[in-house]
């Protein structure tokens, strides 16, 4: 547990730079948070309880999740809307090697830009491996389990 905490921090910043970075509509920054070969998945707690392999998002690697925001920003066509995450419970369950383990809980607040309309858009769970390298902190693996079973509207902006 000693070890845990020393990690803590890194771990918490790690979790906290991802969200502003959405928060922030700096989504271009998100894959620097990611190992190359990193795997992002958004997908209902629904489909992942009962093993089932339909996910909204899955990108295999950093440079998947890049093409995607490339996309969001040049050809996607959808309403401007904003995140706001409030994020907590942060909890590194486990370490093997270099790899943390770590779950934490999510509710993210979608505002429409032109009506101003905001709405709870997601809420869940997320489970992260986190490796420490050199650099510092990154995902090897970032897995947000949403408590829906739907999204409400197309998901174009990574959660």
């Amino acid at each position: 547990m000693i070890e845990f905490e020393t990690h803590y921090r890194a771990v918490e910043q790690l979790i906290y730079a991802w969200a502003r970075a959405i928060d922030e509509d700096r989504v271009e920054h998100i894959p620097t948070l990611l190992l190359e070969d990193a795997r992002y998945t958004v997908k209902s707690r629904f489909n992942h309880d009962r093993g089932l392999p339909l996910a909204v998002i899955d990108a295999h690697g950093a440079a998947q999740l890049r093409d995607r925001i490339l996309s969001m920003r040049k050809a996607n066509v959808y309403q401007p809307q904003h995140y706001r995450h409030i994020l907590s419970g942060v909890h590194i369950s486990s370490q093997h090697n270099d790899t943390l383990h770590v779950t934490h809980n999510f509710l993210i607040v979608r505002t429409m830009d032109l009506s101003g309309d905001m709405k709870i858009f997601a809420t869940g769970q997320c489970q992260d491996q986190i490796v420490l390298t050199p650099e510092g902190a990154r995902f090897k693996e970032r897995l947000f389990l949403f408590d829906s079973r739907i999204i409400e509207t197309l998901m174009v902006i990574p959660i």
